[in-house]
């Protein structure tokens, strides 16, 4: 009994654990957005990975590219955290996004850990679940 006791405590410390380690994605995601649709392209760049920093270069690039491919989060009228999945290449973290026309947009957020934090790695959109008949 004592041994299910003990198994059991030593599962809720490592969940715990993982979702504290979690913890910091949605709002780094949320304060990217907001950096964006305050047009601080310098701040919201800062939020990328290295890599995602060497594709872009510069945070006026980075801007362009939000703002031409990924309108609903340039200018969301809603963001919704959804479940987070553990990947050989990072956390990635699925988001709800209700642009300014009402649609719903479903995005896969991939995240890397580092020295101060999550960093944004990607940004995938993914195909909205099927509804009604």
């Amino acid at each position: 009994m004592r041994a299910i006791f003990a198994a059991l405590g030593l599962v809720l410390a490592v969940s715990t654990a993982q979702a504290q380690d979690h913890a910091g994605i949605g709002q780094t995601i949320e304060s990217q957005i907001a950096a964006l649709q305050a047009d601080d392209f310098d701040r919201a760049f800062s939020f990328a990975s290295p890599d995602i920093k060497r594709l872009f270069a510069t945070p006026e690039r980075f801007g362009a590219m939000v703002r031409n491919g990924y309108p609903m989060v340039y200018r969301p009228a809603d963001v919704t955290m959804l479940e987070q999945t553990e990947t050989p290449a990072g956390v990635v973290q699925r988001v709800m996004i209700r642009d300014a026309q009402g649609r719903l947009h479903f995005l896969a957020y991939q995240m890397v850990p580092a020295a101060d934090g999550w960093q944004i790695n990607g940004v995938q959109l993914l195909q909205a679940p099927e509804t009604g008949v």
